[in-house]
């Protein structure tokens, strides 16, 4: 058996220690601005968690509803595994072989970590996933909850984003409505490359009169502008509680599948002349064992791509959906229907509106530099092997 020798060995100065008491500070210290200042932005959620959630744990478990405030007990536990597995990993790096160095994962994780956009994506993104995870946690007062203060109350220590029109806290429903925005999103991204990969792959594979008719419906989908028929479905179709953001998810995944569709099949259609697919063929593998074990897999990187990306778009529409008021129906908050409600107040109360407005904003900005981050990360062109 032949011994690996360990060739990479790393070793980090002892101020890099600090970190395994404060996770992103021995980074902040090294001069690793981004990764440091995410990992404290973390610390700051993780120490608000903390602080507000865990005196009230008790009453949280104390109603019928019990999913949630497992999901956010959990991910408080997961938030804090995290950041203390960073701060250690920072302190003490982990030696690796030459093969592990100069391995494909290694590789993407160096290339990824330095593009600076696409940290800075990263970490925007898993704030908002954990706020909106641990949200039972951190919001003070349930969303729907009116007169837990004046009306169009301007922000102060008790309300830190003001209230809205019936009293109603802000920064409550803020979280609240993160948490149905998010979910929107990952869902109908998720339902849109399904749809898109399994139709792409299938006429990129089978080609002729198949990819033909495919791709005909899909350019013909293309063809009509996304807003018209959200707003002509939306408007045709309404459903009241549960089932309008059933219906809103799926009318956002089934209008956002053509463009994976069409990726997905250039992709195909060029890994099919690859020197292993052929190779395959030749050992007799069946068309379903090619499709489904060497196509779609060599295939879906540009279409992770493509899904952080599409995040950005599909809570843009959803939120303009809200907006016009044929989005999520009352009393359910989003971040595009608590902009909507504070339209009419922007004299006088614009917070209203301003903070939702500015989640969106830090929520399509993360997805998109994300994306741009894993776009480059992906691409062999732009990996390094130092």
């Amino acid at each position: 058996m032949t011994a690996i020798v360990k060739t990479r060995e790393f070793t980090a100065p002892p101020r890099t220690r600090v970190g395994m008491v404060v996770p992103g500070l021995g980074h902040f210290l090294m001069g690793e601005w981004i990764v440091g200042g995410g990992l404290l932005a973390l610390d700051a959620l993780w120490l608000l968690a903390a602080v507000r959630g865990l005196p009230r744990i008790g009453s949280m478990f104390s109603g019928q509803e019990w999913l949630h405030p497992v999901i956010a007990l959990v991910s408080f536990v997961g938030l804090t595994a995290g950041l203390g597995w960073a701060g250690y990993r920072r302190a003490y790096p982990r030696a690796l072989t030459e093969v592990e160095y100069n391995s494909n994962h290694q590789i993407f994780l160096r290339t990824l970590g330095r593009h600076r956009t696409g940290m800075m994506g990263l970490f925007g993104v898993l704030f908002l996933v954990m706020m909106t995870l641990m949200t039972p946690m951190l919001a003070p007062f349930p969303p729907d909850i009116t007169d837990v203060g004046a009306p169009n109350l301007a922000p102060d220590a008790v309300y830190w984003f003001g209230t809205d029109k019936f009293g109603r806290d802000v920064f409550s429903r803020l979280l609240y409505g993160g948490r149905i925005s998010l979910s929107i999103g990952l869902v109908a991204v998720f339902l849109a490359a399904s749809l898109g990969t399994s139709l792409g792959a299938t006429a990129g594979f089978l080609g002729g009169w198949p990819d033909r008719f495919i791709m005909f419906i899909t350019d013909l989908l293309l063809s009509m502008p996304r807003l018209v028929l959200l707003l002509t479905i939306v408007g045709l179709y309404r459903l009241p509680g549960v089932w309008g953001i059933f219906l809103i998810v799926v009318i956002l995944g089934l209008t956002a599948w053509m463009a994976i569709a069409r990726l997905v099949r250039g992709e195909v259609l060029s890994l099919r002349q690859r020197e292993f697919i052929q190779a395959a063929q030749a050992l007799g593998y069946s068309q379903t064992r090619l499709l489904f074990g060497h196509l779609i897999p060599n295939a879906l990187a540009p279409v992770i791509v493509f899904c952080s990306l599409a995040m950005g778009a599909t809570m843009l529409a959803e939120a303009g959906l809200s907006f016009l008021g044929l989005g999520v129906p009352e009393p359910t908050s989003t971040w595009g229907t608590m902009v909507s409600d504070g339209r009419d107040y922007l004299r006088h109360s614009p917070w209203v509106s301003i903070f939702p407005g500015l989640a969106i904003m830090m929520a399509v900005l993360s997805f998109n530099l994300l994306g741009d981050g894993l776009r480059d990360a992906t691409d062999p062109k732009l990996r390094g092997t130092d």
